[in-house]
């Protein structure tokens, strides 16, 4: 975990904490997702966090401990709401369909306005010269690549001809992650959500993607 790094600093003892870190770590998250890594200044996490700056650095660190805590949190989160919205042993297509739309429209979200994936968004920039960066972000997609693999294989028979398992998490994977980039830079709602009705087409076959309220 990146908490062991050293970077974060241990828990002192004394008077518990008058502020929930989970929710000032949410405050920071969005500081981060709005304006980049580099874009964002030690002043405006603790102008965010609502936090003095001692207490901030007695539970999260610095800027780049700050950083990769989040970082973790956010590739930890959204590994798990992949599993949860492809869980079950529905149809392949509507399931896969349901989480893609579903991912489009959270890369949509944002107070600022469309800011796509945390993960995506924010540390591919870092990863070339951070190594944590790095490290976490690849976790992050071999992760992604494990679960829709699983999935996929649960659901084999299901599979367009000539696709297997591991080609079909590679296609879900790419498709995730050009939402994000995709939402980030302009693309509306319907743009997103045909990208969704095409990777289940190419996954699972022709005229697979179901109808619903979310397609055109």
């Amino acid at each position: 975990m990146v908490q062991k790094s050293g970077e974060v600093a241990a828990r002192p003892r004394g008077r518990p904490r008058k502020f929930d870190e989970a929710e000032v770590a949410e405050r920071m998250r969005d500081v981060f997702w709005n304006k980049g890594y580099a874009a964002t200044a030690l002043d405006d996490l603790v102008a965010a966090s609502q936090v003095q700056r001692p207490s901030l650095y007695a539970a999260f660190g610095n800027k780049r401990a700050i950083y990769l805590r989040i970082l973790e949190d956010m590739r930890a989160e959204s590994i798990d709401g992949i599993e949860t919205l492809l869980a079950g042993d529905g149809p392949l297509p509507t399931a896969l369909h349901g989480f893609l739309v579903a991912a489009a429209e959270s890369t949509l979200a944002g107070d600022e306005g469309a800011r796509g994936c945390f993960i995506v968004c924010t540390a591919v920039t870092e990863a070339l010269q951070d190594a944590d960066t790095r490290t976490i972000a690849a976790r992050y997609v071999a992760d992604a690549d494990r679960v829709f693999r699983e999935r996929f294989e649960r659901s084999a028979d299901e599979l367009n001809a000539g696709v297997d398992p591991t080609s079909a998490a590679a296609i879900a994977s790419a498709a995730l992650q050009s939402l994000a980039i995709r939402a980030r830079t302009g693309s509306t709602h319907e743009d997103l959500v045909r990208i969704a009705d095409a990777t289940v087409t190419v996954i699972c076959g022709q005229n697979s993607a179901p109808p619903g309220p979310h397609s055109p």
